[in-house]
């Protein structure tokens, strides 16, 4: 009797990760809100009052549309091929891959998810601005897809990729932390002989993946919203760097309480989703 155990179908990183985006999304619009602020006049949860009482509780939701088309775009793709390549190696060589090798493999699928996920990233991070620009300047896209073909018919198909090294450094970033160090924290977690492969292991492994991933990634999102979010007032990356360094070497982790606070429940929804998924809906395989 060969034991059973069921793996992920490549489209599984995407849906998990909409489930934890609708769940993280009134987190993800205070970081932005947080991020673009000039002088820091407000803390998170000021900021989520002030955002309640000035638009009422749903305003919290705003650009759903754009940040579930993010996760469509960019998520799908780094689990895509994060976790296909990984199944494959690790059924031609016997045992699990190398960490340096899951590394690698995580920043080439962020890379890419990054760059593929740039537009409805743009898009996400223009929607949850515009409430706080005065009425003359905002941008009112009515959902993503109108937020995307405004852009491109406005300003051009460049425009749609601005911001696109940024994003895809972060997006390697990112799926170095949570992928990477999320398989390797469970293997170590599993390897304990303390915990089996169930919701506890899974929680305590995507919270430290989450962790790294934060603080990863933290100087390169800093410097994506501002140039996401610039009216032309960077002349690029450079630029920009050095203009948010002036500020001092902290101004780079700049709401890291905030993003972590948005990232690792991100992280621990999204693999644990993922993990459910694959346990009741994945490809079973007898070996």
């Amino acid at each position: 009797m060969g034991q059973s155990k069921r793996m992920s179908r490549w489209y599984f990183g995407g849906l998990a990760s909409c489930g934890a985006a609708c769940c993280t999304h009134p987190l993800d619009l205070i970081k932005v809100h947080l991020q673009t602020q000039q002088e820091v006049k407000k803390r998170m949860l000021g900021m989520a009052i002030h955002v309640m009482k000035n638009d009422g509780v749903l305003a919290l939701y705003n650009g759903l549309s754009a940040s579930l088309c993010r996760q469509m775009s960019y998520s799908l793709t780094r689990f895509a091929i994060y976790e296909t390549v990984r199944d494959m190696m690790g059924s031609t060589n016997k045992g699990p891959m190398p960490f340096y090798q899951k590394v690698l493999l995580g920043a080439f699928g962020g890379f890419t998810g990054g760059f593929v996920g740039t537009p409805a990233d743009m898009v996400n991070v223009r929607m949850q601005n515009d409430m706080k620009l005065p009425p003359e300047l905002r941008r009112n896209y009515k959902h993503a897809f109108d937020g995307l073909f405004r852009v491109f018919r406005e300003e051009g198909l460049r425009k749609l990729f601005s911001g696109a090294s940024m994003a895809s450094s972060r997006g390697a970033m990112v799926t170095v932390g949570q992928l990477a160090c999320y398989d390797q924290a469970k293997q170590l977690v599993l390897g304990t002989g303390m915990m089996g492969d169930n919701i506890f292991t899974h929680f305590l492994s995507s919270f430290i993946a989450g962790g790294c991933a934060t603080f990863l990634c933290q100087p390169l999102d800093v410097m994506k919203t501002r140039l996401m979010n610039s009216k032309g007032e960077y002349t690029g990356v450079i630029h920009c760097l050095r203009e948010t360094a002036k500020l001092g070497p902290m101004a780079f982790y700049k709401g890291l309480v905030p993003a972590g606070i948005r990232l690792v429940p991100q992280t621990v929804l999204t693999f644990i989703f993922l993990e459910q998924l694959k346990k009741h809906f994945g490809i079973l395989i007898i070996s």
